[in-house]
């Protein structure tokens, strides 16, 4: 029997010192990912994203980035089923210069996109962590086109 199951969380980034990089939770198979879980009752997917991150990597102070989510999938059996999961990714920035490593993972590292890239041992995640990193870089660009409108003063 094929059991569906849902799961959502988020591509956490932080700004430290104009560089950005990205948070990566080690799972207990070994696995390098991003925050995420299953979602809760009737809860949407955004609210199990930003209950996950603070679960995960103990960080409150984050702000989803409107505009941006992706989905993978795949397989795996459990207790005699198999489990098809989807998994919802959203991009998040935090505020926060240090996360907090919960029960549920080995380790934590704050990666650059290059080390995020080749840590990181999913197909799935690997590409939406692409996806992310250019819609950020567009994000950015905008903005400075936006800045460069203007005349600052120092």
């Amino acid at each position: 029997m094929t059991v569906e199951a849902t799961s959502a969380g988020a591509i956490l980034f932080r700004d430290t010192r104009g560089h950005r990089e990205y948070l990566l939770l080690k799972s207990r198979p070994g696995d390098w990912e991003f925050p995420k879980g299953g979602v809760e009752g009737d809860e949407e997917l955004q609210q199990t994203a930003i209950r996950e991150v603070t679960e995960e990597a103990g960080i409150e102070d984050f702000r989803l980035i409107d505009g941006f989510r992706k989905e993978y999938d795949y397989v795996f059996e459990a207790g005699g089923n198999t489990i098809h999961k989807t998994v919802h990714l959203f991009i998040a920035r935090s505020f926060e210069a240090s996360a907090e490593l919960s029960n549920e993972h080995r380790d934590l590292q704050w990666r650059d996109y290059e080390q995020a890239i080749n840590t990181i041992t999913q197909d799935g995640p690997r590409e939406i962590l692409e996806e992310a990193h250019e819609y950020l870089d567009e994000l950015v660009a905008e903005a400075e086109a936006e800045d460069g409108d203007r005349t600052y003063v120092g």
